[in-house]
């Protein structure tokens, strides 16, 4: 079987320039600065890093490590946060830092409401908590059963409270994000309803094995090439369910843990789709392996490579049999 590999033509350089804002992080931060590759995010004219600071990894942590995180951040030039209103304590950790680095950092948050009263609290809650007057992208968080797609996008949905925000200058993006194999048929839906600035899913190596999940990404691709919409790619270095195993990681799943695993896992998502972005899983431990591997990244592995970590890994599905 032949999985893509090659870059698409679309002219992303594999590494870029310091810029002078990223020349004054560094400076700000005392440390050196390895920049990671930056691409344009959709139709938003930010230019954000490959990977994007998965906050989710803030969820249940205390000020300081949200602060290493942050440090952390900075040296690698990272210019891009993406957290929600349900995930624990981390807009609140991330406040703090908004107050110091709100002009290096696109920032996104996500509702988990349906309901466009309740959407609209979740947003007016999330500026407070993050302690900034605009989000740059709030997101309908985990759109992926019909019902909720319903309740989300129809009349009194979330999507009028988020299209209000825009307009009212709360923020300045829409996205939609979601989990499972239905997924990216679910996007596509999305996309012909409303015209939405970007779309979140998971793909790995193992996904990308089905056939026909791969075939109905690469039609969700097309379409946000097509528009350019920016794509958010998770579960990137997931290896598979927890099971019996005891978990020693904050992520709700099982991810790889040695660092030549999640370089190839992260140069092929990087590699593979060049238009695409990776956001970092949701725990700190693994966030310095993960911002190594993209600073380091020159091409994709190859297919043999590839599956030989798959075999060496057993990774297995985290949604179950694909449909």
């Amino acid at each position: 079987m032949r999985v893509r590999t090659g870059r698409s033509g679309l002219g992303y350089p594999a590494r870029t320039k310091r810029t002078a804002a990223a020349a004054e992080v560094a400076q700000n931060s005392g440390r050196p600065l390895t920049l990671i590759e930056r691409r344009p995010f959709g139709r938003t004219g930010h230019s954000s890093t490959v990977t994007l600071f998965g906050a989710a990894a803030l969820a249940r942590v205390n000020q300081d490590q949200a602060n290493r995180a942050l440090d952390l951040l900075l040296r690698y030039g990272v210019n891009h946060i993406d957290t929600a209103a349900r995930y624990g304590e981390s807009e609140l950790r991330i406040g703090p830092w908004m107050a110091r680095h709100r002009k290096h950092f696109f920032l996104a948050t996500k509702t988990g409401s349906r309901s466009a009263v309740e959407a609209r609290e979740d947003i007016h809650r999330s500026l407070e908590r993050l302690g900034v007057d605009q989000i740059d992208l709030i997101q309908l968080h985990s759109l992926g059963h019909p019902d909720d797609w319903d309740r989300a996008m129809g009349p009194g949905g979330a999507l009028e409270a988020a299209v209000e925000a825009r307009r009212l200058g709360l923020v300045r993006f829409i996205g939609v994000t979601g989990h499972g194999w239905a997924i990216p048929a679910m996007h596509r839906r999305s996309l012909a309803r409303f015209d939405f600035d970007s779309v979140l899913l998971p793909y790995n190596f193992l996904m990308a094995q089905d056939q026909r999940y791969r075939d109905s990404v690469e039609e969700l691709l097309k379409i946000c090439r097509e528009r350019n919409v920016a794509v958010q790619i998770i579960k990137s270095i997931a290896r598979g369910p927890w099971a019996t195993a005891e978990p020693t990681h904050t992520t709700w799943y099982q991810p790889l843990e040695a660092q030549t695993d999640i370089d190839r896992a992260i140069h092929w998502i990087i590699g593979s789709l060049p238009d695409a972005f990776v956001n970092t899983a949701g725990d700190l431990s693994i966030l310095p392996k993960i911002l190594d591997a993209a600073s380091r990244f020159e091409r994709a592995p190859s297919e043999e490579k590839m599956a030989q970590l798959l075999n060496a890994t057993r990774m297995s599905s985290l949604f179950g049999l694909a449909g």
